[in-house]
């Protein structure tokens, strides 16, 4: 789905749960996967890969043992994502409320990092509050959750979540610019 029109059209049809009409910028990527330390981190996940721009990065960069789980409810781009037959990668058709079911699936226990592109600004309060909060408790001890937004609209969830482990960087270069959180578990 390397077809801009493509992800604009499918992002359109369904802004409620893509957030957004534009893919990610490299500028973004790059500053949201910087502070993954891929040699060491063996389980990933990333919520709303979309059309897999920031997927394709991870799978470049993880450790020959890692696995990236992608939480994907877009039809389309479920499809999409399903057809790369990368041995790392693993994608469900599921909400990211789900994570501590479909990991134990899988046989783990804890993930080392989550990325996420949900849009939890226009997502239901309870439900987006919910989702922070599935994450931090499948979290190992240092795990990171990182997790960009076009507001500050959230930030005191990931407070709530996470205590004073949150970082804000702000991205001008993407469109719309945004502010990414790096939010860290720490016991």
């Amino acid at each position: 789905m390397k077809n801009k029109i493509t992800f604009f059209k499918e992002a359109i049809k369904n802004i409620r749960t893509s957030g957004t009409v534009v893919p990610s910028s490299k500028f973004l990527i790059k500053r949201m996967l910087a502070d993954i330390d891929f040699d060491a981190a063996r389980i990933l996940v990333e919520y709303g890969p979309g059309s897999g721009i920031i997927t394709e990065e991870i799978l470049k960069r993880m450790h020959p043992e890692a696995r990236l789980f992608c939480f994907e409810i877009n039809e389309l781009f479920y499809k999409h994502l399903s057809g790369y037959k990368h041995p790392q990668l693993i994608m469900v058709k599921t909400s990211a409320l789900d994570i501590k079911e479909v990991i134990q699936k899988h046989g783990f226990d804890a993930v080392d990092c989550v990325v996420s592109s949900l849009p939890l600004a226009i997502m239901p309060p309870e439900i987006s509050l919910s989702i922070l909060e599935k994450t931090y408790d499948v979290l190992r001890v240092e795990g990171k959750l990182i997790q960009y937004q076009y507001s500050l609209q959230n930030k005191k969830d990931l407070k709530k979540v996470f205590g004073q482990h949150v970082k804000i960087q702000f991205v001008t270069l993407n469109i719309p610019p945004a502010f990414v959180y790096f939010c860290k578990k720490v016991q």
